[in-house]
């Protein structure tokens, strides 16, 4: 599914993101119109189709059960009055806030083009620290890394980083990020972003030994679950992680870049004939 700031029809924000949790989940018009709080299941069906629109009411509920916070849900509402709106000077006052924040905070998805990207934990790391450096040569950003690399690795990762467009050149050896955030396209880098994933793995656990508690945040939980149980709690993940996101996104005067890891897999093979709990 799109970044939502690439949206400016709510209705086909909305359609989109149902097909997007039905096809992931077993998900229904009657469960989403639940979480949202309307007694109608086929309330926000006709908002999808375009058959009704929400009120200034509707926005926080339908808002809150989608999970959308910090900028995505003031991007939401904006996206919602623009979109019901009936005079063209009021459209033109939403579509200009929707404007304004799509370009404060907009979010690049690599596709396969940029497959290097995800290639190792360099470049994701470089392109969050060389802005935070204006003026510092390649040495020294790369002894500012935690791990080991290289002068010419942190020069040949700025080249591509500018190449791929994920960073703007401004001034010498002073960059700027061309977008906020960054997501993988599922469709296009399963493999690379599974190799970024091992990566990170690998340096979640040095973390273990190279820091003391108070600079990582390491815990675990070990549980019994079902489908349903694991699907509810996946949805859990995936709205905390848009929560840290906003946080980081709106967050100003940065001076360190961390490594946030989520992880939920199985320990065992499924036990056959168990009744679901």
């Amino acid at each position: 599914m799109k970044p939502i700031v690439e949206y400016q029809d709510y209705h086909a924000f909305l359609s989109d993101y149902y097909e997007e949790r039905k096809r992931t989940s077993a998900f229904s018009w009657r469960e989403f119109a639940k979480i949202a709080g309307f007694v109608s299941p086929s309330y926000l069906k006709m908002v999808c189709e375009g058959k009704t629109n929400l009120s200034r009411v509707t926005i926080e509920r339908v808002a809150q059960a989608i999970g959308l916070v910090g900028f995505e849900l003031d991007y939401f509402k904006a996206m919602v009055n623009f979109g019901n709106a009936k005079k063209d000077v009021v459209k033109r006052r939403y579509f200009d806030e929707m404007r304004s924040i799509a370009t404060e905070h907009k979010v690049r998805v690599v596709d396969k083009t940029a497959f290097e990207f995800y290639d190792s934990w360099k470049n994701p790391v470089v392109r969050e620290l060389a802005p935070m450096m204006p003026g510092a040569m390649p040495g020294e950003i790369a002894k500012m890394c935690n791990q080991d690399i290289s002068a010419y690795e942190v020069r040949k990762s700025l080249l591509f980083l500018e190449r791929a467009g994920l960073l703007k050149k401004i001034g010498e050896e002073t960059y700027v990020q061309t977008e906020k955030s960054v997501i993988g396209s599922k469709e296009g880098l399963p493999l690379a972003i599974r190799t970024m994933h091992r990566e990170m793995g690998r340096l979640a656990v040095d973390s273990l030994e190279k820091f003391d508690s108070n600079e990582r945040n390491v815990t675990g939980i070990t549980m019994g679950l079902n489908r349903e149980a694991y699907e509810k709690i996946v949805e859990e993940l995936d709205a905390c992680r848009k929560k840290i996101v906003a946080i980081a996104t709106e967050c100003g005067e940065l001076d360190q870049v961390y490594r946030l890891n989520l992880q939920l897999f199985p320990l065992t093979k499924q036990v056959k004939g168990s009744k679901e709990a």
